[in-house]
């Protein structure tokens, strides 16, 4: 019976062994207490702790769109003021169908926001804090294309219509091989200077790179 009770110990800490080797935590169901306040000096009162302080039962026998009250509850080893249970109002519905501000998507630079038709990407978001919602509140969303890299609007323009005969409106929006061209033409002796304001002026010449103007 001993020898038994030996070989299941060992086995559970060979187990155990092998989970550590492959990088999993133990302690990965308390990684919200870096983001909780867990300390006396930091109390809050609990009815106003958020994601991930909390967890809410919800249901999705619900109605989209309709405003249902949840019972939320602080999870353990954080402090607060207050009764540890409560109800917040919230509307039925998937965290990906929340509003555009309520979740914040991973932007990526390595796409034209000028082409036509417009460029979409698959990127990561993530629903705010203070926002409840049904199912993962990590999801994956088609977005467009919108980014910008610094460049701004007036100041191409304005080197456009002062010193456009140069290419510096050219140089400036990093098409530098054409604005080579407009420096040894002197801007086609004016011509390129009024056709590149022009373009820029209607947001039809844009930053090498595919960013946009801010």
């Amino acid at each position: 019976m001993a020898n038994n009770n030996m070989d299941i110990q060992s086995k559970e800490n060979k187990i155990k062994d092998d989970m550590t080797d492959k990088g999993v935590n133990f302690s990965d169901n308390e990684e919200y207490l870096k983001s909780c306040s867990s300390m006396d000096k930091d109390v809050v009162e609990c009815n106003t702790l958020q994601y991930p302080c909390i967890d809410c039962e919800r249901s999705i026998d619900c109605r989209y769109g309709a405003f249902y009250n949840y019972t939320c509850t602080v999870k353990p080893k954080i402090n607060c003021n207050g009764p540890i249970k409560f109800n917040r109002t919230a509307m039925c519905r998937f965290c990906y169908q929340t509003e555009r501000w309520e979740h914040r998507c991973e932007q990526k630079a390595n796409c034209n926001s000028l082409s036509s038709p417009l460029k979409y990407y698959l990127t990561n978001c993530t629903v705010s804090d203070d926002i409840l919602c049904l199912g993962k509140r990590r999801f994956l969303k088609k977005i467009r294309c919108s980014w910008t890299s610094g460049t701004r609007w007036g100041t191409a323009l304005i080197l456009a219509l002062t010193l456009g005969g140069f290419g510096a409106d050219r140089f400036y929006l990093g098409h530098w091989q054409e604005g080579i061209g407009k420096l040894f033409s002197f801007g086609g002796l004016g011509v390129w200077t009024l056709v590149d304001a022009l373009l820029i002026g209607i947001h039809h010449l844009g930053p090498a790179d595919g960013s946009l103007y801010i």
